[in-house]
């Protein structure tokens, strides 16, 4: 067990302008049971010896053995063209095989994929590595031979969380060819955009699934898809389209000749077909994922070959902890990056068992993913605060009913309020399952900051740590570290490569160098990786024991009379009144102070709207940050504005407290709940007072 140092007393600590407020209080801790330490992968404290700066780069060689290469490479990192690192330089090895072929003599009868339909009344359907190993082959010789791909290739798959789109993926992989997996609830518009960016000439689809119990016609997106994708320039030959129900027409679009196929009609041609995995060069593009970047134009994130998979095989061992024998969920959407790396990818060249979900985790009630959980005997889950937060607003009690037993939990992909840290460690996890909660990024390929389960003790809202051969550092605006203990917050940076970094943007080096290496770099001329840290542009406080707590992305503050509040410690301190399911915080124009923030607040079912709960909100963000971060408002809303995948959209309210344009919706979950809310603080009649400010119009936009 690692040794912690006593946790410092809290202390008032003065920021300066260029600097978030923090105020959070340092957490207690909590610790692995013996149980969990005495099976896990990694319960060796010398891994901080192999992984230290010193054995940097070679210490991921660790990772890379866990990989079958046709070829063992001669150089770990080459740095001769910064910051566009090469990694396991000279290596070749084919990510489909070490995902499919090679469980075939051990495991081949054991389920790789359970896929849960939405509909209860349907079955789980469980993929073996042999249907797995079949199914890809089958797909890849389509792929190949009805649409002429090769090796190099850029292909668009625009499916929801169906068995499907793991076939695709790995089909593609198999073939050399590089996928561009655009999540299932983005518009058609979106998908064409991201489709004509990298070339891709085929695109694969599906016509219907199933989302909050209703059949939704999804190939209707592949037309609009197509229209986007020819205003800019760029055609889309084909469109491979997979059906929901067999013998089925979920959609009402209309099938265009030689262009749209059903998948099932001509997927017969190529029955029991073996294609031969192409040995791809350690370095060769395995798949593009498009973010959001702050021109508003979608980044294509592209990933290599040899360093992402050895990276994601190696944490999901490490740090998620999956053996062959696990059934493993992670309810996150393959159509994001924690789906490639830990649905995909990581688990599946473990010999893991990996569930896959279609639909909505409320589903038809509160209790569905805890049913789910108990009858596959899920004993290790993965998801977001954001999906926490939802659960627990939508059951509080509702885990306590189910007989499932989790031994391993994760939380991904935003700060996690200890609030609701202890619920998802109370309730969720019964007191059984360790928790890592991990901070890492769509260009990260990886885990970059966490608690390693069975070594290292948990602390609600910390991310823990940096990950094995990760060395983070908190940079100020001038350079300088921040150090450890001090309460100060800056720029979270990452000081070394890994193998699981973005190779670069595709098809514009410049804006990678320029979004994450020239605001630190120290010399442009240097190959010294040291010269060149990586720029995440989040904030974060290092506590004196060497836990990281991120604080939120860097646009994500607000600066109340020169001083810059994280939104995210505002919406902790709302989290701590009990009649609080969910909070968001946003800025709005104050003439005294510039910015203000003012919160929505959702309450947990049984409770009412009352002046009580806005006072209580209000105490509790002056007694845990101060009256600095007093809100200028507190809005006891219905429901929150998000996503189809959960994503609370901080803009919309933004727009709302600052009487602006709320812009496109329709691809929210909840469109409804907008109007409501805004006759709630704008009244029936709104007021328009013109434009809204640029920093408000970006305020939380999705990353």
């Amino acid at each position: 067990m690692a040794t912690v140092p006593k946790q410092p007393q809290q202390q008032v600590v003065t920021t300066s302008e260029a600097q978030i407020a923090v105020h959070w209080r340092e957490e207690e801790y909590y610790y692995p049971s013996s149980k969990f330490i005495g099976q896990a992968n990694l319960n060796d404290p010398d891994i901080l010896n192999r992984f230290s700066e010193d054995k940097f780069p070679e210490c991921f060689r660790e990772y890379a053995d866990m990989l079958s290469w046709d070829k063992y490479w001669h150089t770990t990192l080459d740095t001769s063209d910064p910051p566009f690192w090469k990694w396991f330089v000279g290596g070749k090895l084919n990510a489909s095989y070490n995902c499919v072929d090679r469980h075939q003599a051990k495991y081949k009868n054991k389920a790789a994929l359970i896929f849960v339909p939405e509909p209860e009344n349907e079955a789980p359907i469980a993929v073996t590595y042999r249907d797995l190993y079949v199914r890809v082959n089958e797909f890849a010789a389509l792929l190949r031979d009805h649409c002429g791909l090769k090796t190099g290739d850029r292909v668009t798959i625009h499916l929801p969380m169906i068995p499907e789109l793991p076939i695709s993926m790995l089909a593609c992989a198999r073939l050399g060819v590089i996928h561009s997996v655009v999540f299932g609830g983005f518009s058609g518009e979106a998908c064409g955009l991201r489709a004509a960016d990298s070339s891709s000439h085929v695109l694969i689809t599906i016509d219907g699934y199933y989302r909050n119990g209703k059949l939704l016609d999804h190939k209707a997106a592949a037309d609009v898809a197509l229209e986007t994708a020819a205003k800019e320039g760029h055609k889309i030959d084909k469109v491979l389209v997979w059906r929901r129900h067999q013998g089925q027409n979920a959609s009402a679009s209309p099938f265009v000749q030689h262009r749209d196929f059903w998948v099932d009609e001509i997927l017969p041609n190529y029955s029991g077909e073996i294609v031969p995995p192409v040995s791809m060069d350690a370095e060769a593009p395995l798949f593009l994922m498009y973010t959001s970047g702050s021109t508003g134009k979608p980044k294509g994130c592209q990933h290599r070959t040899g360093g992402y998979l050895a990276y994601v095989t190696g944490t999901s061992k490490y740090i998620q902890d999956i053996h062959p024998e696990d059934v493993y969920w992670c309810m996150a959407d393959i159509g994001w990056i924690t789906g490639h790396s830990y649905i995909v990818y990581g688990p599946l060249s473990l010999a893991a068992t990996s569930v896959i979900y279609e639909g909505v985790p409320t589903y038809p009630d509160a209790g569905r993913v805890w049913r789910i959980a108990e009858r596959l005997n899920v004993n290790i889950f993965h998801t977001s605060p954001t999906a926490i937060r939802m659960l627990r607003k939508a059951g509080h009690d509702e885990p306590t009913k189910y007989n499932y037993h989790f031994k391993h939990m994760t939380t991904v992909g935003e700060p996690i309020e200890p609030e609701v840290w202890r619920w998802y460690y109370e309730t969720v996890g019964k007191r059984e399952a360790v928790i890592v909660d991990t901070w890492w990024q769509t260009e990260n390929g990886g885990f970059l900051c966490s608690t390693k389960p069975a070594l290292d003790p948990m602390k609600p809202g910390s991310a823990g740590p940096g990950m094995p051969g990760i060395f983070p550092e908190i940079l100020d605006e001038m350079g300088e570290v921040v150090p450890a203990g001090s309460g100060k917050a800056g720029n979270i940076c990452i000081r070394n490569p890994w193998p699981g970094i973005m190779q670069t943007i595709w098809g514009d080096r410049e804006r990678f160098v320029n979004q994450y290496y020239r605001k630190y770099c120290k010399n442009p001329n240097s190959k010294d990786w040291r010269d060149w840290p990586y720029f995440a542009a989040d904030g974060a406080v290092l506590a004196v024991d060497g836990y990281f707590r991120i604080l939120g992305r860097v646009d994500d503050v607000i600066n109340v009379a020169g001083h810059r509040l994280g939104t995210k410690e505002i919406e902790s301190a709302c989290l701590t009144v009990d009649e609080v399911a969910e909070a968001a915080v946003v800025p709005v124009v104050d003439e005294i102070k510039g910015r203000v923030p003012e919160v929505y607040v959702s309450l947990k079912p049984g409770f009412q709207p009352s002046q009580e709960v806005v006072d209580k909100v209000n105490r509790a963000v002056e007694t845990i940050i101060g009256k600095i971060a007093r809100p200028k408002h507190i809005h006891i809303v219905p429901d929150m504005p998000k996503t189809r995948s959960g994503k609370l959209m901080r803009r919309i309210l933004a727009s709302i407290s600052n009487r602006g344009a709320t812009g496109d919706i329709t691809t929210l979950a909840n469109p409804d709940v907008v109007e409501k809310v805004r006759e709630l603080v704008q009244g029936k009649e709104p007021v328009a007072v013109g434009e809204v400010a640029e920093d408000i119009k970006q305020f939380g936009k999705e990353d």
